[in-house]
């Protein structure tokens, strides 16, 4: 579930292994670069977490954000 805070959305993922955690986040690199939108992510061994906000609109979440992040839930 995605969290808004801190003018971000906000989301944690855990997977089984890391090689998991980065195919996902290759899916998701893909979408982002579809949409121009790129998000700021971590990723340690199987846990990815993923902040999105728009930085072009003064770093706060709008419905670029809000789009991007039902594409990653659709790739989950």
């Amino acid at each position: 579930m995605w969290k808004e805070e801190n003018n971000k959305l906000y989301r944690k993922f855990t997977f089984k292994t890391f090689s998991e955690a980065f195919a996902f986040m290759t899916r998701v690199a893909l979408e982002a670069e579809k949409m121009d939108h790129h998000p700021l992510w971590t990723n340690v061994y199987n846990t990815l977490e993923v902040w999105l906000s728009t930085h072009d609109a003064g770093d706060i979440v709008t419905d670029k954000d809000r789009k991007l992040a039902k594409k990653i839930d659709a790739l989950i």
